[in-house]
């Protein structure tokens, strides 16, 4: 049976992972304190001892405006431990899998981004992550590099989290309208991940970058006011939410800058493999219906208990 190691198993990604992947073959899912993304040591002996034919690098470090402050650890995590990864994996004959973002990008283009423009990051962050990219592709093992946009999820830190309670906090928020971005439910890239590795022979042949996000884009001010108008619908809570108004960047400055719109063309995923996600309103209305229905099923025990 196909042995499949995932590295980063609690997070966004990888929680995700663990049972989009399930039917697929025997998981070995692991985070930093069974492999340290720090230590090259560490990483070696994981991968050696798990003897995977499939590596997923769902780990990373993902906080944007802190890499400003941390860049040789953003760049340790993220440049060149997908490096060793890839490393250890041509020497298994191993396929890797490595998840990278649409933040390679400077977002100055007036088109979508293909795979065929060149990187040109503006941050600690997208540097980190395109250092990534370029040491598995010096490995020369056999990998996919799949390029995703704005990755939220029911755990960790994300927009649509942080939206929903300030929405419920706050009489008015202000979201900046010249950001544009595809917005991905991690379990809906995780699924189709699932539907990447049913075609393995296909991808032996096909190895590189691919851009895999959901459909469609859009700007954060947008993505906030359809988080709000779907939760609402969804909750059937209609009064009590925040509005909202939209506010250029230089007016919501950041340690680290945001390309404004290095949103991605997906055809190529398309067209070699057939995949192609969901466009990201339909997305955040499944994720949202899930989000609501697990908190009413909470509420519904919490009051059969008193």
């Amino acid at each position: 049976m196909t042995r499949i190691l995932v590295a980063g198993k609690t997070g966004q990604v990888g929680s995700e992972l663990r049972i989009a992947l399930a039917p697929l073959g025997t998981l070995i899912h692991l985070d930093r304190r069974q492999m340290d993304l720090c230590n090259p040591d560490s990483m070696r002996d994981a991968i050696r001892n798990a003897k995977p034919d499939i590596i997923l690098n769902a780990a990373g470090y993902t906080t944007v405006d802190k890499a400003e402050s941390e860049p040789d650890l953003a760049m340790q995590v993220n440049g060149i431990a997908p490096g060793i990864m890839a490393e250890e994996a041509k020497r298994a004959g191993a396929l890797l899998v490595h998840y990278s973002t649409d933040y390679v990008y400077d977002g100055e283009l007036d088109r979508l981004y293909t795979e065929d423009d060149a990187p040109n990051p503006v941050n600690a962050y997208g540097r980190s992550k395109l250092a990534g990219e370029r040491a598995i592709q010096e490995a020369g093992g056999a990998h996919l590099i799949l390029r995703t946009s704005w990755v939220y999820s029911a755990r960790g830190t994300n927009f649509v989290l942080t939206i929903l309670r300030l929405a419920r906090e706050k009489p008015e928020l202000s979201v900046v309208n010249d950001q544009a971005g595809s917005p991905t439910w991690a379990r809906a890239l995780a699924e189709a991940t699932a539907d990447l590795l049913r075609r393995k022979d296909l991808i032996l042949k096909n190895t590189g970058i691919y851009h895999l996000s959901a459909a469609g884009h859009t700007s954060r001010y947008e993505f906030a006011k359809a988080i709000i108008r779907i939760m609402r619908g969804v909750s059937g809570v209609t009064d009590g939410w925040a509005s909202v108004k939209p506010i250029t960047s230089d007016r919501y400055p950041l340690p680290a800058k945001r390309p404004c719109n290095p949103v991605t063309n997906k055809d190529k995923i398309k067209r070699v493999f057939g995949i192609e996600m969901p466009r990201w309103e339909d997305q955040l209305r499944a994720f949202l219906a899930g989000l609501s229905g697990a908190a009413n099923r909470e509420r519904r025990m919490g009051s059969g208990k008193q």
